[in-house]
């Protein structure tokens, strides 16, 4: 019985557990436009270096700021001669 019981809950957590999720921002850019279209599966579009330029071609939709953006740190530790 307890190894039934430990199969049933092993399969329930599997079935409940869903897909995992690739990374949904690109690090290139710092800011992300969240598109929401009818019938399609929301995501990220990132491609835009000022919140301004994303809110120009938002449409309704929403800009946030991409959490994986990776430009900044690699630019600060340059040095000046």
């Amino acid at each position: 019985m307890r190894k039934w019981s430990l199969t049933l809950l092993t399969l329930s957590i599997a079935l409940t557990a869903g897909h995992a999720r690739a990374q949904r921002y690109d690090p290139a850019f710092p800011v992300c436009l969240y598109v929401v279209s009818r019938g399609m599966t929301p995501y990220y579009r990132c491609t835009y270096m000022t919140m301004d330029q994303c809110r120009a071609s938002a449409n309704g939709q929403m800009c946030v700021l991409n959490p994986y953006y990776n430009g900044a740190a690699a630019g600060g530790n340059k040095r000046r001669q």
